[in-house]
């Protein structure tokens, strides 16, 4: 058993009594005759005991119904379970219920606008007046609408005038290529779309009307494209077929904001995988479903009190955007950046929490080990007095950048490593503001989520590093994928190797401590820069150059919070790997996809290890890459040239 690392927070007895954890679980012993002695103990009563655990939530945040539900949750096993049948209900009308004039709705600051603040009376009326405009054209419930629109003010109101007449949403951001975006929207045959004309980041301007007028192009279902000038006041929606302006569609007449009450499993939107096996996956959540995991995670995990402020660094494209959003049910206020978290310097964000006094600060791995490398000190330089957590999720974060956040951000914050993902948009392990914070683990297995590392033999272990599994069927994980015929695509992504188990696709190791250490992807999927991209994007686009005949791309994540993502090409006949090359592979992957997409090192080799049966073997190959044994990593018998990963091996001596 391994040594007990130290401890760099613990809660103070205040913190755990205000706490509203504390809270739920004393409302639990007064309504329900349940006392637990630990964290641990109302944890194992959420997994043993789930459709008591998630009534409870249900009664706890008082969820409005315009109908009664028969029970909480049916005996089908995953992904059959149903969950509160026969309620019907609106996400955004439990948003609603928060306002208030006593704070703002929301704080939003870009690279070219400076702190600007959103009522609730504002932002009502303006959702208000974008749900009727969207009504007159004819959008119903069911629709599709989707929005290739930055992380600004707008892209909320667009959200949540869809949301409240029920039609389903689903975002990209404007720095996705025209493929990116069609490969994901063209899935969902929308009816309308919302676009920028562009948007700054990193200090320079992008000019989007192409990509927009390309779009609508390609998504012939198309009935009318709302065009907000964002980069260019003077741009024309004229230009755009069957476009108008986001002031015109504004100017609609509305007697007051409506929520149209639908099903507890009605989709509310659709969020994409990475692309990693071909076409991104629609994934699609429910109304009820994600407002129930929003409650119990932004109350319980993230302990977001009414009036806070609450900020993720984060892009349309990513489901943290959709989970910002949710902190509104809680009551905050939502932060909004817009821009590059390095521009003119990494100190941005930290003078952006200073100025919009920020309370809850999120962000990715990525970006505080870069902060730890280039020694910034915001505890120093600025003035951090609401801050109260930091967040940090889409990379494991390594235990030096713990001991950083310590030492040189705030001594006294609560530091909330969380994991989780698209597949739930939440966090299946995260913060409980009961338990100490430990150097490089996360706090807990959520409530109301059964994870467990498995075994090679699919038997739980502790201490162990094992497959991350969820034995237990959550309401937020998806109704379906978007066309979906029997939900083959579902079953495949989560249920093939252990069935009727969800298997996540991480390495995890879960503590004495109830701890946990998430190790990085067991699967083939790109985590780059705290955002996972897929490898099926990367190779259509490498396709492209001609003098490449082949490639294979996978990320490492490597000691001190290092990511190194090498691209292996195999040359056609003749061709050379020139600098040229190289150039135009970098430019076709930043230009179709974004700059994420662009490899550390470019690498030619003599070929590309693939299985009989034809699959690209990308998982072994990093496994071999990051020093596990030919033998254990794969299996030359199915393969048809093993002598390829001759050169992982010896090319992994030298990364490591």
């Amino acid at each position: 058993m391994s040594g007990q690392p130290p401890i760099l927070w613990k809660p103070s007895a205040t913190f755990v009594r205000d706490s509203r954890l504390k809270h739920f679980m004393d409302w639990l012993e007064k309504k329900k005759g349940l006392g637990f002695d630990s964290y641990p103990d109302a944890w194992a009563w959420s997994v043993g005991q789930p459709a008591a655990f998630w009534e409870s939530v249900w009664e706890y945040f008082e969820v409005i119904s315009h109908s009664p539900y028969k029970k909480p949750m049916s005996e089908d096993a995953m992904p059959d379970t149903r969950w509160f049948e026969g309620s019907t209900l609106n996400y955004a009308e439990h948003i609603f219920r928060s306002r208030t004039d006593v704070h703002p709705a929301i704080l939003f600051q870009s690279e070219r606008h400076s702190l600007k603040e959103v009522s609730w009376q504002e932002l009502e009326a303006s959702v208000a007046r974008m749900a009727e405009y969207l009504r007159s054209i004819g959008v119903e419930k069911g629709d599709r609408v989707v929005a290739f629109l930055p992380n600004i003010p707008e892209a909320t109101v667009a959200f949540l005038a869809v949301c409240s007449i029920g039609a389903i949403w689903s975002s990209c951001s404007p720095d996705f290529g025209v493929n990116s975006v069609v490969d994901r929207f063209q899935q969902v045959e929308p009816k309308v779309l919302f676009a920028v004309d562009g948007y700054q980041y990193n200090g320079k301007p992008y000019d989007k009307m192409d990509v927009v007028g390309e779009l609508c192009g390609q998504l012939p279902t198309l009935e009318k494209t709302i065009l907000l000038p964002y980069l260019d006041k003077q741009a024309d929606a004229g230009l755009i077929p069957n476009g108008i302006s986001w002031a015109e569609a504004m100017k609609t007449e509305a007697l007051g904001l409506s929520f149209e009450a639908v099903p507890f499993e009605h989709p509310i939107w659709i969020l994409y995988s990475s692309g990693t096996t071909g076409i991104p996956k629609a994934i699609t959540h429910s109304h009820g479903g994600v407002l129930l995991e929003h409650f119990k995670y932004l109350a319980f995990h993230n302990d977001v009190h009414p009036g806070e402020r609450f900020f993720w660094f984060s892009t349309t494209g990513w489901m943290m955007w959709n989970f910002v959003q949710a902190s509104l049910l809680v009551g905050a206020t939502i932060v909004l950046y817009d821009g590059s978290p390095g521009y003119p310097n990494l100190e941005v964000l930290w003078e952006f929490t200073e100025k919009a006094g920020i309370h809850h600060f999120g962000t990715s791995a990525p970006y505080l080990v870069a902060c730890m490398k280039q020694e910034l000190n915001p505890g120093g330089d600025y003035n951090l007095e609401h801050l109260r957590s930091i967040g940090s999720t889409g990379a494991p974060l390594p235990p030096e950048a713990f001991g950083y956040v310590y030492e040189n951000i705030k001594e006294d914050v609560w530091l909330c490593s969380m994991s989780g993902g698209t597949d739930v948009c939440t966090a299946f392990v995260g913060g409980c503001p009961l338990e100490p914070v430990y150097l490089g683990e996360i706090q807990c297995r959520c409530l109301g989520c059964a994870l467990y590392a498995f075994d090679d033999d699919a038997s739980p272990v502790i201490d162990e590093v094992g497959e991350m599994v969820i034995t237990k069927p959550m309401p937020s994980m998806p109704i379906f994928f978007w066309n979906d015929e029997g939900k083959q695509r579902y079953l495949g992504s989560y249920f093939e190797m252990y069935p009727g188990i969800w298997r996540h696709g991480d390495w995890v190791k879960v503590t004495p401590r109830h701890s946990l250490v998430i190790l990085g992807r067991s699967d083939a999927t790109l985590n780059r820069q705290g955002i996972r991209i897929g490898t099926a994007e990367i190779y259509r686009a490498v396709n492209k150059i001609r003098e490449v005949k082949d490639s294979l791309i996978v990320n490492l994540e490597l000691s001190g919070g290092r990511h190194y993502m090498p691209l292996f090409v195999l040359m056609n006949e003749g061709a050379v790997l020139t600098d040229e090359v190289k150039n135009k592979l970098r430019q076709v992957l930043r230009s179709e996809y974004s700059p994420r997409h662009v490899p550390d090192e470019i690498i030619e080799v003599k070929d590309i290890p693939y299985t009989i049966s034809g699959k690209k073997l990308e998982a072994p190959v990093k496994k071999i890459l990051m020093g596990r044994p030919v033998e254990k990593a794969a299996n030359p018998d199915s393969m048809r040239n093993p002598e390829s990963l001759d050169f992982f091996v010896e090319f992994g001596r030298g990364i490591r």
